[in-house]
């Protein structure tokens, strides 16, 4: 399977070469901010798979799970592109919204419910997980 994606403004593309490993909403607290109050939707690829052409701007934090964030998007527009988390350095989480559509990806899971806003609308099909699942992913 191949993807392909860019930022809003074009000056960042992404090319991937493989299958996703598996989607989620992220409803951190963090990952409110980037959205802008709802929630992230992040598709895990294996990060040898994940190709970025064009500067990239990066921004690190330590994540409620304790382990550290780094965050790639584009300095030109600001549109997040990805990130990678300390505690599985072989994935990467690409923003959804970076790819070119159609995907055919949606949430399989959304994370950190006990962060979401009373308002928040999750659907009921999906997994939940209060906070960060286990670090385990089914193809580490």
């Amino acid at each position: 399977m191949s993807y392909t994606g860019r930022c809003a403004c074009g000056h960042v593309t992404l090319a991937i070469a493989g299958e996703a490993i598996q989607t989620r909403q992220c409803w951190c607290g963090q990952c409110q901010r980037i959205a802008g109050g709802g929630p992230t939707h992040n598709v895990i690829f294996r990060d040898e798979q994940i190709t970025l052409v064009g500067r990239l701007a990066s921004h690190g934090y330590v994540a409620a799970s304790g382990s550290t964030m780094v965050t790639w998007y584009c300095p030109a527009c600001g549109s997040p592109l990805c990130a990678q988390s300390t505690a599985r350095p072989q994935f990467r989480a690409v923003r959804l919204g970076a790819l070119d559509t159609p995907h055919g990806l949606a949430p399989q899971l959304a994370i950190w419910t006990d962060e979401a806003p009373d308002w928040a609308v999750i659907d009921p099909a999906l997994e939940r997980h209060r906070q960060q699942p286990s670090t385990a992913i089914a193809t580490d």
